[in-house]
């Protein structure tokens, strides 16, 4: 059986209008000889009636921190009417679908209530129901615990699924539907002939997912890399061609940079080594940030100072910490990093020269440097944001 995955995001299913186009492409992969098992997500978004953020408000936040287990319950429910809607649609198209559970499905995870990891896959239920001619349209972002609780997967949780399904099914290709054309060399909101990517490679994707890009979440891309099965992301709305994830990338594209993505809300952290002398704890910074759970985005270390940088979110801890061991310290708030990414940068000497001479030429001021094998991270402040992106999108040619 040649198996797609087709999972179909909170856009994708929250009109009437739009779950025709769903139908569509449904319809497509049966006739082109596929057997499909749809994933969806709840639909619309906050403000919706059934989006998860509007059922999470019908109870208290304090009941919500203090009863994980009912937490989930609740926010499993949008996806449950998405399931059965979708399979309603597709009965009325002629198509025999069955609406199931992430449980029913087979996913199986651990007991970690709102950020469930999957230990087990199961598919049977849906083997045995594509063997039959039937579409299973599993509600996506769930699972359920061995001792039989609900659980949900945590941020991204509907393209988690889709390649938990996607892996365990052995599928032919697992297809993203969203609301945009695919994945593209900038975003478009700020960079206006950023162009769509036709092939990328997992690696790539994944640095663009995990350094601000939010079409697909890093963890679906990791699990669908693990399995070297290709993920194709796609707009519901339009015949796009989309873009393909796979192991290689596009090798018949010479372009050094992929893509430009960015973070924002990131605060660099500077501690001198003269102004902390006879400070036991200088030494012990990192451990210390670490100890308390404060994420570092970019580290350097030097014989006379330490540099790095954290979320704005963990700017209070930090002060708490560093505060109470007596560590003079310096905070430059309203930071973004930019992230450039492509695996032909590997071992092409330049290519860092030629990004920090285009910012700087530019009169946008780089406040720290890092790099690795694909990417390279520039922290600029965040008013330089948009105007650094367009002119290093320009400097690399990727319109």
């Amino acid at each position: 059986m040649k198996i797609v995955v087709q999972k179909f995001g909170g856009t994708s299913v929250s009109t009437e209008e739009r779950r025709q186009k769903v139908i569509e492409k449904v319809k497509i992969a049966i006739k082109e000889g596929y057997r499909p098992v749809v994933i969806v997500s709840a639909m619309g978004r906050k403000g919706a009636p059934y989006a998860t953020d509007t059922l999470l408000s019908l109870v208290d936040d304090k009941f919500k921190n203090s009863n994980k287990l009912a937490q989930d319950l609740l926010m499993c429910c949008g996806e449950f009417i998405s399931a059965v809607v979708i399979s309603n649609d597709l009965y009325n198209a002629g198509i025999d679908a069955v609406p199931l559970t992430g449980g029913q499905a087979g996913i199986i995870t651990n007991n970690n209530f709102t950020d469930a990891k999957c230990i087990d896959t199961n598919p049977k239920k849906i083997i045995d129901l594509v063997s039959q001619g039937r579409v299973p349209v599993v509600a996506g972002f769930q699972g359920v615990a061995e001792n039989g609780y609900l659980t949900t997967l945590g941020r991204g949780g509907s393209d988690t699924s889709a390649s938990i399904l996607g892996v365990a099914l052995q599928a032919e290709t697992i297809e993203i539907y969203t609301d945009v054309d695919g994945i593209m060399t900038a975003d478009p909101r700020l960079v206006e002939d950023a162009t769509l990517i036709d092939v990328i490679s997992y690696n790539e994707v994944f640095q663009l997912a995990d350094q601000g890009a939010s079409v697909i979440h890093p963890r679906a891309v990791e699990l669908a890399m693990k399995a070297n099965i290709p993920l194709l992301i796609k707009n519901t709305m339009s015949n796009c061609r989309g873009t393909l994830i796979n192991n290689f990338g596009d090798r018949e594209n010479e372009r050094i940079i992929t893509g430009i993505t960015h973070q924002k809300n990131r605060i660099q952290v500077l501690i001198k080594a003269s102004e902390n002398e006879g400070n036991t704890k200088y030494k012990d910074i990192l451990d210390l940030v670490a100890a308390n759970k404060i994420s570092l985005d970019l580290i350097n270390i030097f014989p006379d100072r330490q540099i790095f940088t954290i979320d704005a979110k963990a700017k209070q801890i930090l002060e708490n910490i560093l505060n109470s061991f007596k560590l003079k310290y310096y905070l430059v708030e309203d930071c973004s990093t930019i992230a450039v990414i492509g695996s032909r940068m590997n071992g092409r000497p330049g290519v860092m020269a030629k990004i920090i001479k285009a910012l700087i030429n530019n009169n946008i001021e780089v406040l720290q440097t890092a790099d690795s094998n694909m990417t390279i991270w520039c922290l600029i402040h965040a008013d330089n944001v948009k105007e650094a992106i367009n002119v290093l999108h320009k400097t690399f040619n990727l319109a």
